[in-house]
């Protein structure tokens, strides 16, 4: 029986500042084959100027995954999607939702929602120059605009320049006065404005983004709109993700554990070290809300945040850990370690 033909935008794990890295994206995928992944924003003056290798490199098996990009001049955005493209990506989206004062001074991000012409002129270029999709993200208005127009109007002049899919976080960003963490909790959330995008432009593509926890909530949304997007609750409790194959894609039943997920992260880890001299610890950070709710679970994590453990393998990290979560009688022999699937079907040893 084949699988419901599901929007590619179905469900979304949000770019995050400093969290969605590649060795979070890789971790991310080990829960959910489906579900499509996003970097961290990176800008266009980087692109331009900094290392591409750095800024631009991921893993075949994070698939698919989408480059954020942020700037405003359309010219530097065509290049950053060119490369983009040229690196692989099955995406291009361009931020138009971080309110950060940092941004703004860079002339992008939610403070370029008062310029749907500029953001039009940028979008259009990109298209002109690549075959994926160029998407956008941003809020459903700025500052004290709260009337539905705003937004809408917005949608519908940067679809018209070749943008068809549109990723709404349900609140304004205010650009003065509150920061960006207050950004995402004071701006109340109104889902009934993104529902009514989809309903005024239904040959688009329409996800929605703020304030998403639960897969109940997922599936309320998903009755009105094409896609959700959900991030802070993704990071911080990533075991959610692995039940949303199952439960929204259609897929078989999964017997996927936290034990094997770990493991695999730990023999990613030793490759990590060999292919790219990369210590364990900032690839472990990624995975502390792994055994969220589960007895021990702030023994573990302490063991894999102990700076005094850097040195170890990490094998030995993992050893101890579990030993942490279990006790000692309970863990996982060492020597077993490595021998786990990795999202592609590869066996990482």
């Amino acid at each position: 029986m084949s699988r419901p033909d599901f929007s590619p935008w179905r469900l979304n794990v949000a770019p995050m500042l400093d969290w969605t890295d590649r060795h979070c994206r890789y971790f991310h995928r080990l829960l959910s084959n489906h579900t499509r992944l996003y970097t961290e924003m990176v800008t266009t003056g980087a692109l331009r100027h900094g290392d591409l290798r750095r800024h631009l490199r991921f893993h075949e098996e994070e698939h698919p995954v989408a480059l954020q990009l942020g700037g405003s001049e359309p010219e530097d955005l065509a290049f950053a999607a060119k490369l983009g493209q040229e690196w692989g990506y099955d995406e291009i989206n361009l931020n138009c939702g971080c309110p950060s004062e940092r941004v703004q001074r860079g002339a992008f991000g939610a403070c370029l929602m008062a310029e749907p012409a500029l953001v039009a002129d940028g979008v259009k270029a990109m298209v002109d120059v690549v075959d994926i999709p160029v998407t956008v993200k941003h809020r459903i208005g700025i500052d004290r605009i709260e009337s539905y127009g705003f937004v809408r109007d917005f949608v519908g002049q940067v679809s018209e320049a070749g943008c068809r899919v549109f990723i709404v976080h349900a609140r304004n960003a205010w650009l003065q006065g509150l920061s960006p963490k207050e950004n995402r909790e004071i701006p109340p959330l109104r889902y009934e404005m993104v529902y009514q995008l989809k309903r005024d432009f239904p040959q688009l593509t329409i996800c929605l983004n703020g304030g998403v926890t639960s897969n109940e909530q997922i599936a309320t949304h998903l009755q009105h709109v094409d896609g959700v997007m959900v991030g802070r609750e993704a990071y911080h409790n990533p075991w959610l993700l692995a039940g949303w194959d199952e439960t929204f894609f259609g897929e078989a039943s999964s017997t996927l554990t936290p034990d094997a997920v770990e493991a695999a992260m730990v023999a990613y880890m030793a490759r990590e070290a060999v292919d790219d001299d990369c210590p364990w610890y900032p690839i472990a950070r990624h995975m502390l809300g792994l055994r969220h709710g589960q007895r021990g679970a702030r023994k573990w994590r302490q063991v894999w945040s102990d700076h005094h453990l850097k040195p170890l393998p990490p094998a030995e990290v993992h050893q101890k850990a579990l030993e942490g979560l279990r006790g000692a009688s309970e863990s996982l022999n060492v020597d077993q370690i490595g021998h786990f699937p990795t999202p592609d079907g590869r066996t990482m040893l």
